[in-house]
């Protein structure tokens, strides 16, 4: 993998920071990323900067209320990527305990909180750790390509913050929803229980984020 544009430690860090629950530091995190991101150029600035415009004059409290219905109403926009990848399955306490593990192999100790494969924790990883980092993210693309399409499905700006990390991504997005999925899946779980993946049901959420990222 080529090594990432120098700017691209400074984006995953804004996402990590706007994919965070929108609590009354918000206005102050929103403002500071919109700062830092005008004096960069780069993959991923552009997609950002919109998503800060879209959202700027929203009141914190109907902000919060969108980013509850977007993210914690439905398994087809859940920040926590193993969903796309594993479903309710056995295997996704191994998938866990191998994202732990790549963290920690890398001198940094995630939260324990927070799962390891929440979006905005794994993009704080990659703005601490680039290269790492953002091999992480791109071995996982697909569950994030897949976010991506479902937020621009549901009319969401954040759509555009899940852009900006693709563009920071080598490669070219998948071509639709059918190959991301077939990429993300890699062929139906193996031992499947509980609730079937993607269902309507919201996934756990827990804790927060070093920088205002989580509740």
């Amino acid at each position: 993998m080529s090594p990432p544009s120098p700017a691209t430690p400074a984006v995953h860090q804004a996402a990590a920071l706007l994919l965070g629950y929108p609590d009354r530091h918000w206005p102050a995190r929103l403002t500071l990323v919109r700062d830092a991101l005008g004096e960069l150029t780069g993959p991923g600035t552009a997609p950002l900067l919109r998503f800060c415009a879209a959202v700027r004059d929203i009141p914190v409290l109907d902000l919060a209320a969108r980013y509850v219905v977007t993210f914690d109403r439905s398994r087809r926009r859940t920040l926590h990527l193993t969903y796309y990848t594993d479903g309710d399955t056995r295997r996704r306490g191994g998938s866990l305990a191998e994202w732990k593990a790549r963290y920690r192999a890398h001198g940094w100790e995630p939260p324990e909180d927070e799962l390891p494969d929440y979006l905005p924790l794994a993009l704080e990883f990659a703005a601490r750790c680039p290269a790492p980092g953002t091999r992480l993210l791109s071995e996982h693309r697909p569950a994030i390509e897949l976010l991506r399409m479902a937020l621009a499905d549901h009319d969401s700006p954040y759509a555009d913050v899940l852009r900006a990390v693709c563009d920071t991504l080598p490669g070219a997005s998948p071509a639709d929803r059918a190959t991301a999925l077939a990429l993300a899946r890699g062929g139906p779980p193996a031992e499947a229980v509980g609730l079937a993946p993607f269902s309507a049901a919201a996934p756990e959420r827990a804790g927060h984020l070093p920088g205002g990222t989580g509740r």
